[in-house]
């Protein structure tokens, strides 16, 4: 965990400590809250695992939906968070839970938690990935640094040089190199992983295959108690970055396939990397043009009343996998990090 995640944690303690989870939810808890998570698996302790973050087990998946269940929250479908915005029921707080990219562990091992307690929850898929032909670039990034003792690559912002033999070379190389090839044009933040990759002997195709379901598990799934299917592009392209026709097409187009493949009609829509700097106001606005009765970012906050009137632009909360644990769990679902980030704005949609 470096600097910044050990501040995070400490001052979740000391806000639980306070009793803020308790006495801030007048003003800071909303009418609800989304959750976002991508991996659920067993814990594999490694020095160097710099996509820890994405990835909870499935055991603190199941102390966070008892303690929601304990504080009297209700959990709910994204259908259902829709309708409690438009018609709020006083006095009640709603948890829905979304899943991003489509993984095998979410099957494996996220979903008998999930039945156990009766929780709805969406997955959304990136067709692309049932395809085998999008790239998990992320992942191809942290495996290609783990197996090389230093990364050198001709950027067109200038060269990038660093030693990569210990797991703390390897974490500062991953970290430098990924923001900052996540400033620049998603072109070049592809080739430039590809060819470490290549360099690496990494196959790209070989960890979607391994971290991804395939069309007849999804398929499978349609119809199951408490499941929802939802699009997430067909590539999994930082949506902002590219020009209107090809992001017009990446959403439309992955409802069209996904209705085509599964032959459920698909409502709900999430914005891959889903920050202000992937998806904005076009994007809000192209969501809606394609159909989708909602789109979630990840820009954290929570839901308010105001959120009715932007379904297509709704934050989520991330529960990381580097902070599980009650206390910073109970300070997420309170609100009060993100009153408090954003200001006590509740609407975040520019």
């Amino acid at each position: 965990m470096d600097t910044r995640h050990k501040a995070i944690a400490a001052a979740f303690r000391l806000m639980a400590a306070t009793g803020a989870d308790r006495w801030s939810r007048g003003f800071a808890q909303g009418a609800g809250v989304i959750l976002t998570l991508h991996h659920v698996r067993p814990a594999a302790p490694r020095a160097f695992a710099p996509n820890a973050l994405l990835e909870i087990t499935p055991e603190f998946l199941d102390v966070a939906l008892r303690l929601i269940r304990s504080e009297g929250h209700d959990l709910v479908s994204l259908d259902e968070a829709l309708d409690h915005l438009s018609r709020p029921k006083r006095g009640r707080f709603f948890v829905a839970l979304t899943f991003d990219d489509g993984y095998r562990d979410n099957v494996e091992q996220a979903w008998p938690v999930l039945a156990k307690h009766g929780a709805p929850w969406t997955m959304f898929v990136t067709p692309g990935f049932a395809d085998r032909t999008a790239r998990l670039w992320w992942l191809e990034l942290e495996e290609a640094i783990r197996a090389l003792p230093r990364i050198e690559l001709d950027l067109p912002d200038g060269r990038f040089a660093m030693p990569s033999v210990t797991d703390a070379e390897k974490a500062r190389a991953f970290r430098k190199l990924y923001w900052r090839l996540r400033k620049g044009p998603e072109a070049i933040l592809l080739a430039a992983i590809s060819d470490l990759a290549t360099r690496a002997g990494i196959d790209p195709a070989a960890l979607v295959e391994r971290e991804c379901l395939p069309w007849e598990t999804l398929r499978a799934l349609v119809g199951a108690p408490g499941v929802t299917i939802g699009a997430h592009t067909m590539t999994h392209p930082m949506l902002a970055k590219h020009d209107e026709a090809f992001a017009r097409g990446e959403i439309a187009d992955s409802r069209a396939r996904l209705e085509a493949e599964l032959a459920v009609p698909i409502r709900h829509f999430a914005y891959p990397v889903g920050d202000p700097t992937s998806a904005g106001p076009r994007e809000f606005a192209q969501t809606k043009e394609a159909g989708f009765a909602s789109a979630v970012t990840t820009r954290p906050g929570h839901l308010w009343p105001g959120h009715a009137a932007h379904p297509h632009a709704l934050p989520r909360i991330s529960l990381n996998g580097l902070h599980q644990n009650e206390a910073a769990l109970r300070m997420l679902l309170s609100g009060l990090p993100f009153w408090l980030r954003n200001g006590g704005r509740r609407l975040d949609i520019g």
